[in-house]
């Protein structure tokens, strides 16, 4: 497998970060990261310094998403991929490394209006992570902190800077109609053993968000019971509760944050491997469950 890259931390605007301390913290089970200035807060769910950062600001969406490559190599490697396909590349300052907890750091832009940095050396924490929330941990070893999906207008160009610049793979493919004239298209993309890293939908019109959800896998399946229990007592929107994924096959549940996009919490999933045939096209999210329980 082409392994060069793993999901290293997703960077959130809101307008109060204390806003989704709660959230984060209370219901998913994240821990908190070292103190960030200017306002921000990070959260952790591994042993790396910081995974999601939340950051004031008006957005109420992601700005930016950072991709670790495994070595020095690998990021040059995609450097010189991400320039020669045609996306420009600027390189981060010693205050974006810094912000970043990070050795090297190259930026550009997606298609879909969110910035892709690819890093290297991602730092970890002094602190031993540890959750009493989620006794069993998340799944991060060699794939990264979770998935991420993004709605996009510019589909098809957002595609090809995936497979092109990013070099992802395409896993599989949902297309299915959600209502009557209304289509669902989504795109699932990997670059290590998770299913997908990245996954894109197809938007019909711009989208008040960009940022769909993001996932984080849980390594027990009592972890997520537990997660959805806290959410279940909050009350917060659940727009999928537990349910079985049909491609990836995630055991998992949706919550909607305070700042409106989502996050699954899941376990179980399946694993890309060297030998993987199954692109193919799904035309069911999921195989049981994940009805509409609590909207907002």
């Amino acid at each position: 497998m082409d392994h060069q890259l793993e999901l290293a931390y997703l960077g959130l605007e809101v307008p109060d970060p204390a806003s989704l301390t709660p959230f984060f913290g209370d219901i998913i089970g994240l821990v908190r990261g070292e103190e960030v200035p200017g306002g921000s807060i990070a959260w952790r769910n591994d042993d790396r310094g910081q995974r999601v950062i939340v950051e004031p600001g008006a957005a109420a969406d992601a700005t930016y998403v950072g991709f670790e490559a495994v070595d020095d190599a690998a990021f040059d490697h995609l450097t010189q991929r991400l320039t020669t396909a045609g996306y420009p590349v600027s390189e981060g300052s010693a205050d974006d490394r810094s912000a970043r907890r990070v050795e090297r750091l190259v930026r550009t832009m997606a298609p879909w209006g969110v910035a892709v940095e690819v890093v290297a050396g991602l730092e970890h924490s002094p602190d031993r992570w540890s959750s009493a929330l989620v006794p069993g941990g998340f799944l991060t070893d060699g794939v990264g902190f979770g998935h991420v999906v993004f709605a996009t207008t510019a589909f098809e160009e957002s595609h090809a800077f995936v497979t092109e610049g990013l070099g992802m793979h395409r896993s599989d493919w949902l297309e299915m109609e959600i209502a009557e004239g209304i289509e669902l298209e989504v795109a699932f993309y990997h670059c290590n053993p998770r299913h997908h890293s990245l996954a894109l939908a197809r938007a019909p019109f711009d989208l008040p968000q960009t940022l769909h959800h993001v996932m984080v896998e849980a390594n027990r399946r009592d972890d997520v019971g537990t997660a959805f229990d806290r959410a279940w007592a909050s009350d917060l929107a659940i727009p999928n509760g537990l349910g079985l994924h049909d491609n990836d096959g995630m055991f998992s549940f949706y919550v909607t944050s305070p700042a409106g996009f989502q996050v699954e919490v899941g376990y179980g999933a399946r694993t890309i491997t060297d030998d993987w045939a199954d692109d193919r096209r799904y035309d069911r999210i999921s195989a049981w469950g994940h009805q509409p329980l609590r909207q907002p």
